[in-house]
């Protein structure tokens, strides 16, 4: 039997932890000393649309934890995560106002609990003891609104995910080092059976992770729903020296991996989309001479089954092989409840011509065993849910074979970087997702002078290895004052 992600239930979590710490504990053992978050509201330059929503802004948390090891030495770790509540809480009863309200709640409770979390252990069995708190604090906002369920899983991970990078920041900070470089024995107290199941009995997170980044990875970007594909289709020009149309971009910065937004319950709409972009992209692409590149496709579960995926994958056969080929993965098609939206054809189908990865649906290891049963072949990480969790499922895809990719969630600055770094420390990750510098290029100028290889694409690649430094791989940018 495959064990939840972190454990047992909440209530049982304490005693657990008591319990290991009595046989095993090492000296760089750390506790949680103070937490501090911030906050920033930022507006985007323009417009993105997925899922059939409009976003226009981002609110930004940032955290900072001091910690402090058993030998009393210590050291200050941060972490940054968009709070996209528009794609973590989508509610027919709630409008984007209130759910990103009580997500900026969460925070709040939660940083006043983890405050005064009184254990000692290393980073993934602390991050444990937190989300112990998860369920309780999401009931105390549901309370809140009136119904004790409101809140979903995906947006307290989101939420809390902050807090939980600057843990694994701080340890790494702690020890001068990467934290990609802490996660075997020396540091670890647990092998990853206590986390997911037995087949990973004798285990450890270092035989999934690199201790060090790869140099350069492709970018792949993002052309939302709503993105102009020629300067003729630019209704409303920005004007701010950046390119906006997709050719502008294609040749301003290299690119040869796109993302492609889709509509998932308009057929005709998303073939013809995909047929717009793969004649624009070969046009700019031919002016760059660049003979190969790369798309994925974002339905954002909007599709009411498989077979949709299957009749849209033939359509763009017939009408566009060359853009078929391109197609790298497919992106979480269909409702992120996986019991939803099966229907008689099995998802295997459509894995068994191009990878099939689920997103939204992606909580815990359970949604990662849930899905291979239902026949997806990948997973998508993304550092928004836990830095602790994306290592875990980042292990699960690499021991049952499953393709793995990482995205962003309009990640700017600090969450770019960290994103990045989770991308580039995971071996079977090809390419990463980086859409801020597109819609939010104000949040990134405070960073583009330290990491100008991450913020100022060359060539279509990033370079990661500027992700080599202690903890998180890069040096923080305070811009503001702490609560």
């Amino acid at each position: 039997m495959a064990r939840p992600l972190r454990g047992p239930e909440p209530r049982d979590r304490k005693h657990e932890f008591e319990e290991t710490a009595e046989t095993m504990s090492k000296s760089t053992d750390i506790r949680i000393c103070e937490v501090q978050t911030q906050r920033q509201q930022i507006d985007y330059r323009t417009p993105i649309k997925f899922g059939g929503r409009v976003v226009r802004d981002v609110t930004v948390v940032d955290a900072k934890v001091l910690v402090e090891d058993r030998q009393g030495r210590r050291a200050t770790g941060y972490g940054s995560m968009t709070m996209g509540n528009v794609w973590a809480w989508p509610s027919p009863s709630l409008d984007a106002t209130a759910t990103l309200s009580s997500m900026l709640e969460f925070v709040e409770v939660l940083k006043e609990r983890v405050n005064g979390i009184e254990e000692i252990g290393d980073p993934l069995q602390l991050t444990l003891q937190m989300a112990a708190e998860y369920p309780d604090i999401r009931r105390v906002i549901g309370r809140a609104l009136g119904d004790e369920k409101a809140m979903p899983q995906l947006a307290a991970l989101v939420a809390a995910s902050p807090v939980e990078a600057a843990i694994h920041d701080a340890f790494g900070r702690l020890q001068q080092r990467s934290a990609f470089a802490c996660l075997g024995t020396e540091w670890i107290n647990q092998d990853l059976s206590h986390f997911l199941n037995e087949d990973f009995e004798g285990e450890f997170l270092s035989q999934y992770t690199r201790s060090t980044p790869q140099s350069e990875m492709p970018l792949y970007h993002l052309v939302g729903a709503l993105d102009p594909l020629t300067t003729a289709d630019i209704l409303e020009p920005v004007l701010d020296g950046l390119p906006q149309a997709l050719g502008e971009w294609i040749q301003a910065d290299g690119l040869d991996h796109l993302k492609l937004k889709l509509a998932g319950d308009d057929l005709d709409w998303d073939v013809e989309r995909v047929v717009s972009i793969d004649r624009v992209a070969a046009e700019a692409q031919s002016e760059r001479q660049c003979q190969r590149w790369a798309y994925s496709l974002d339905f954002n579960e909007k599709c009411p089954d498989i077979g949709y995926v299957l009749e849209f994958l033939a359509r763009l056969t017939e009408l566009r092989p060359e853009a078929y080929e391109r197609i790298q993965y497919i992106e979480q098609p269909m409702h992120r409840d996986m019991s939803q939206g099966t229907g008689a054809t099995s998802v295997a189908e459509a894995a068994r011509l191009k990878p099939v990865v689920i997103d939204e649906s992606l909580l815990d290891f359970e949604s990662v065993l849930r899905a291979k049963e239902l026949g997806y072949s990948g997973i998508a990480l993304k550092a928004c849910k836990g830095q602790t969790e994306s290592l875990l499922m980042a292990a699960a895809a690499q021991k049952y074979k499953m393709f793995l990719c990482v995205q962003d969630l309009t990640c700017i600055g600090p969450s770019f970087l960290h994103s990045a770094s989770l991308a580039a420390h995971v071996p079977t990750v090809a390419a990463i997702e980086g859409n801020g510098r597109q819609y939010c290029p104000c949040g990134n100028a405070d960073w583009e002078q330290d990491y100008p290889g991450m913020f100022l694409v060359d060539d279509g690649r990033v370079t990661t290895a500027e992700l080599s430094g202690n903890g998180l791989g890069f040096e923080w940018v305070e811009t503001a004052c702490w609560d």
